[in-house]
């Protein structure tokens, strides 16, 4: 036998297991502890991953459309919201100066003429003029002298840079709906518009700046059916001052 008394060995032992098991034990929580810190680690960095990796996981629909008489297809574009306001405000100007300027109503086309050529430039002006003195025969006044009107509807606007560098080019696609005087039934035809454009200093005449405030001016204006057309009788086109009212 040991010479310490065998009661007092038996407790040595025993607080040392129970020693040993609290040892144990809070090994084992550490060990749980840094599994879990580790797995919290890894959710975070696949959280983190797959928020950066959504802008490459998208789908960007597109809608083709078909002119069910002429067959032109076409892309319609998509507007995200996204676009500069000075972009904005060119896409507004460049629909607002096409509607007014190739529709024809007889009520509000003198109007309309003195609008339009807000919107242009000297150069502009005089072809305006040019073409819309009754003197011409193919002046939307004489063409359209039997009552006749024509609507305009713009349908995309497309924006074009140069290889120099500047954005000042435009295309305008845009439906003219033709009707016949005391007609209900309208000609569609399908049109495309290729506008040179920049902005100059605001006119500080009133009435010229009620309708452009920003001096937004058309350089060139060129026009022209998607599909050919049967000869046409006269063509607007889109210019102001004196107009050739009489």
């Amino acid at each position: 036998m040991s010479g310490v008394p065998e009661p007092q060995g038996y407790f040595l032992e025993a607080a040392s297991w129970d020693a040993d098991r609290v040892a144990g034990f809070r090994r084992t929580a550490r060990v749980a502890w840094r599994v879990a810190a580790a797995a919290c680690v890894c959710t975070v960095s696949c959280a983190v991953s797959l928020a950066l990796l959504m802008p490459l996981k998208r789908v960007d629909p597109f809608v083709v459309r078909v002119d069910s008489s002429t067959g032109v297809v076409d892309v319609v574009p998509v507007y995200a919201g996204h676009a500069a306001p000075d972009e904005l405000v060119t896409r507004y100007f460049l629909s607002h100066y096409v509607s007014v300027c190739e529709r024809f109503n007889f009520a509000t086309a003198e109007s309309d003429y003195e609008e339009c050529g807000a919107f242009h430039t000297a150069a502009r002006n005089q072809a305006w003029y040019a073409l819309w003195t009754p003197t011409n025969p193919a002046s939307p006044i004489n063409v359209h002298r039997d009552g006749s009107s024509v609507r305009v509807q713009v349908s995309a606007v497309s924006f074009f840079t140069r290889a120099s560098g500047l954005s000042d080019l435009a295309q305008v696609r845009y439906l003219k709906a033709a009707r016949q005087a005391g007609g209900a039934n309208e000609k569609i035809t399908r049109w495309i518009a290729t506008i040179s454009y920049a902005y100059a200093d605001p006119a500080k005449e009133p009435r010229t700046r009620r309708w452009n405030p920003l001096g937004f001016k058309v350089v060139e204006f060129n026009s022209e059916p998607e599909v050919p057309l049967e000869p046409p009788t006269g063509q607007q086109t889109a210019a102001t001052g004196k107009g050739p009212w009489p």
